[in-house]
């Protein structure tokens, strides 16, 4: 596995990092068991404090951390600084509710008069972080805040292609002050991720990435009997009712789609419109996404990044050859995009039959799928018919009705007259094909705590 720093927009290779040995990842998990020894022990309040510190530098140093984003995965620039302000909300999200939400827990007992049950939340040990490259910092922030505000200490294998990203983000934590071992980065190959969930010293994994390495590694957490969370693939239903305000929709269809290049996992993939605004939805985004202005990711004017690399732009023109091939209508929208860049032509596929094996995959790029439901009903059913369970949402103009169509919806999240928010104080998760776990907020904290019970009893109670 090599690590580089390749700009998907210049296509040069701007930095290679050599992959970790074994004697540096056994190194790592020995201090990183160390420090939990401390950590753990640790106050809430100087844990917080670190976090907050964390969070103050990604403020003060915004401009650095975004250019590394936009770098290493070709994301607007103004995109990279939004991330890098929402990875320092999620910081202080945990700054100052971390303390109460691990308040041990009074049970009710049948007897008060016998003694007392108490809930108390305690931390695992160490644990490895697998994170994907379209967020690099976001989801960092979202594994490491938590985590570390529980008392646990944190391994990181980050992607190939985001070294630097991976690399900031460990400096930013040890200027924050973070004991040594707390969280290191390490540029580990597929075997040694294998090799630390196997050590009996981490106690868990956390993994956001693709479908195929999900299941590789929760078999492999599995075999270790590890507890592990999966944030996974997702092929998002936007949801048009014959009410919505069709302007303001299609805005955020387009948003929805094409934010971060399309390469989101609850971006809009499948945009099912039921019959009756079907045609005037697609005339209307057709015109939005014609508007898109390909190009470099660092001027202002640019709204579609490139794709993360060339690798990812060859596979998402494939995925549309094969789409076609089983029967799918392509039409590339706008005008043409750079030579230069990892960039896909933004493209509609229509006509998506049940036969078509697409109508089950994620596109992920600029790549949008149109659904035509006959009503309210085959909509929902449209948006049901998938092997992922992520996210969701659905445009009316009566948000009661949309409450209730979004109940019908089988997935983690959906949302009303929004294609979807990724907030601090939201948690996150999916079902199905989608994975397992919750990150973020008082779901997140938890995941990998031991729920321990403290049953007190009066000695001569029970005699």
């Amino acid at each position: 596995m090599t690590y580089a720093t390749t700009n998907p927009y210049t296509g040069e290779v701007l930095k290679t990092f050599p992959s970790a040995t074994n004697e540096q990842v056994a190194t790592a998990i020995d201090k990183a068991h160390a420090a939990f020894l401390t950590w753990r022990e640790t106050p809430h309040g100087e844990r917080a404090a670190i976090l907050q510190k964390a969070a103050d530098i990604l403020r003060k140093e915004c401009n650095a951390y975004a250019k590394l984003l936009t770098l290493e995965m070709g994301k607007l620039y103004a995109e990279a600084k939004a991330e890098v302000e929402l990875s320092a909300r999620i910081f202080e999200y945990y700054v100052h509710n971390a303390e109460r939400l691990l308040q041990p827990e009074k049970l009710p007992v049948a007897d008060p008069a016998e003694g007392v049950a108490i809930l108390v939340h305690e931390p695992l040990g160490v644990l490895l972080a697998i994170e994907p490259w379209n967020f690099p910092y976001y989801q960092i922030a979202r594994i490491i805040a938590p985590q570390l505000s529980a008392g646990n200490t944190m391994l990181l294998k980050h992607a190939s292609n985001v070294p630097q990203s991976a690399a900031a983000f460990e400096t930013l934590m040890r200027e924050a002050g973070l004991p040594d071992g707390a969280f290191t980065n390490l540029y580990a190959t597929r075997d040694q991720v294998e090799m630390i969930i196997n050590d009996p010293r981490v106690h868990g994994v956390a993994l956001t990435g693709s479908e195929d390495a999900g299941a590789i590694v929760a078999a492999q957490a599995g075999k270790a009997l590890k507890k592990s969370t999966m944030e996974l693939g997702g092929a998002d239903a936007f949801v048009v009712l014959a009410d919505a305000d069709m302007e303001k929709t299609v805005k955020w269809a387009v948003f929805g789609r094409h934010w971060n290049g399309g390469q989101v996992c609850v971006s809009s993939k499948r945009m099912i419109i039921v019959d009756q605004v079907y045609d005037e939805f697609l005339r209307r985004y057709r015109e939005g996404v014609a508007a898109l202005k390909a190009g470099d990711p660092f001027d202002a004017a640019t709204t579609l990044a490139p794709l993360s690399s060339q690798a990812a732009a060859d596979d998402l023109k494939e995925k549309i050859r094969l789409a076609v091939a089983h029967g799918a209508k392509a039409e590339q929208v706008g005008p043409p995009v750079p030579e230069q860049g990892a960039f896909v032509q933004p493209t509609i596929l229509t006509g998506i039959g049940p036969e078509n094996p697409a109508r089950h995959w994620e596109f992920f790029g600029p790549v949008s799928m149109l659904f035509r439901a006959r009503d309210e009903a085959d909509a929902v059913r449209i948006a049901n018919d998938s092997p992922f369970g992520l996210g969701g949402s659905v445009f009316t103009a009566d948000t009661g009705r949309g409450a209730e169509v979004a109940r019908q919806i089988s997935t983690g999240m959906v949302f009303v007259n929004h294609p979807t928010k990724v907030e601090a104080d939201l948690p996150f998760g999916g079902i199905r094909r989608s994975g397992y776990g919750r990150e973020l907020l008082g779901l997140g904290l938890k995941e990998f705590v031991n729920h321990k019970l403290i049953d007190v009893v009066d000695i001569d109670a029970r005699f």
